[in-house]
């Protein structure tokens, strides 16, 4: 009986110390989400998803964008126009517009620089990416159109996009890093889509951050010819997506899918 009684009191005591001082309450703070987005050359992710970056660092999440090349050959004649312009010149000057640019827009820029005009990627780039893939562990990538008769680097950019994304889903390559899921891809608007067979089958409203989006254009002194056009373009898939809903949207983007879109409702 006065062992039973001991244990009461026992009890009792250690009640009381925990109620005067109570376990610290674990506060857990959810990661950022991600965002990827993989560029040919240093004014591609500018003009064609500077809209969804923009939207999506507004929202908090972490967007990084990869540029393979500065466009230092084929994106930069008004660069090659003035005297005494070298190759590495070109490269500091691009790289800095898209680093400004990628800034505004709230993004982090990441450079490669594998040369443009023509681009080569060597295996070596390729596991580089997938190591990315693992890092960033991205919710969606964005990239180029698969197909371009204009510029051979775009297709190129698309494709080893998707294929360090097969890498870094692979368990046997680096098995001690987590392998990713299966983040969608989706595709922006090349510069003359019909004859890349791209459809628009994604519409982003992007009014909202349109300031930020020119103002990352002007940041693109290199190809100022591209400013107004791809303002109209925005123009243009704003008039889309109002028709193609029940919003007044002015500015949008376009996107088109790799993937099958997985979900639970149809609307």
């Amino acid at each position: 009986m006065c062992q039973r009684r001991w244990r009461r009191l026992a009890n009792r005591r250690c009640w009381l110390e925990r109620s005067a001082n109570p376990v610290p309450k674990v506060q857990i703070v959810a990661e950022k989400k991600t965002a990827m987005v993989v560029s040919a050359h240093s004014a591609d992710f500018v003009w064609r998803a500077g809209g969804a970056i923009a939207l999506y660092a507004e929202r908090g999440w972490e967007v990084s964008v990869i540029c393979l090349s500065f466009g230092e050959r084929g994106e930069s004649a008004k660069l090659w126009r003035e005297p005494g312009m070298t190759l590495e010149s070109v490269k500091a000057h691009r790289k800095l517009e898209a680093t400004r640019a990628a800034e505004i827009l709230g993004a982090k820029a990441i450079f490669f620089d594998v040369g443009d005009y023509p681009m080569r990627i060597q295996d070596s780039v390729l596991y580089e990416l997938a190591v990315l893939y693992r890092k960033i562990r991205p919710e969606f990538v964005l990239t180029h159109s698969d197909k371009d008769p204009y510029n051979f680097d775009h297709p190129l950019a698309c494709h080893i996009t998707q294929e360090a994304r097969i890498i870094a889903q692979a368990h046997g390559q680096e098995p001690g890093t987590p392998v990713i899921g299966a983040p969608p891809v989706f595709l922006f608007e090349p510069h003359q889509p019909e004859q890349c067979e791209w459809k628009p089958q994604v519409l982003l409203d992007i009014s909202s951050v349109w300031p930020k989006k020119y103002a990352a254009f002007k940041e693109m002194n290199a190809q100022e010819h591209l400013w107004h056009y791809y303002e109209r373009v925005a123009l243009q898939r704003g008039v889309q997506a109002s028709r193609n809903s029940n919003k007044t949207i002015k500015y949008a983007e376009a996107y088109q899918r790799v993937f099958p879109h997985v979900t639970e409702e149809l609307q």
